[in-house]
């Protein structure tokens, strides 16, 4: 199964787009996450265009997202439990997967995906696989945009980013 995952992009429509590298690789996809600051649901819907779309509420959604998609939740795809979370609380004081990891603390996850930071970011903590696929629209700091994949098979899940 191929994953698309996503986070922050804070476009207020769908006018300006999201980057084609990315709409070309999640035409690809069986599943897309977005784990939020989507700041409109107009992107929900233009990546519905392309697979089936997942996704929590981040600290720049409205009430309408949060409503709609929630801010935290664990899914199930073949048999990897993926905890999503957009990374902003709970606060730990340990940065953004520090935040991550809390939010999940006690339940069984294989993998948890946040974003928040708008930094890449890829390891294991106490075998959990730790992901934050940058932003495709807003770097920040970073020298790339970025956005990512998942790739699972029989139960394990691997990552990678796709800088551009």
């Amino acid at each position: 199964m191929k994953v698309g995952v996503v986070s922050d992009t804070h476009l207020s429509s769908s006018a300006r787009g999201l980057p084609s590298v990315l709409m070309e690789e999640f035409g690809k996809a069986d599943i897309i996450l977005h784990l939020g600051d989507w700041v409109s649901m107009e992107i929900y819907d233009l990546l519905a265009q392309l697979a089936p779309v997942e996704g929590i509420a981040g600290n720049n959604d409205g009430a309408e997202i949060i409503r709609r998609l929630g801010e935290r939740k664990i899914i199930t795809l073949e048999g990897v439990r993926i905890g999503m979370i957009h990374g902003h609380a709970p606060y730990s004081r340990r940065g953004t997967d520090g935040n991550a990891l809390l939010a999940f603390e006690g339940e069984e996850v294989d993998c948890i995906l946040f974003g928040h930071s708008h930094q890449p970011l890829l390891r294991k903590e106490d075998g959990i696989l730790l992901f934050n696929p940058g932003s495709p629209t807003d770097k920040r700091r970073e020298k790339q945009y970025s956005f990512g994949l998942l790739d699972i098979e029989a139960g394990k899940v691997s990552a990678r980013h796709i800088f551009f």
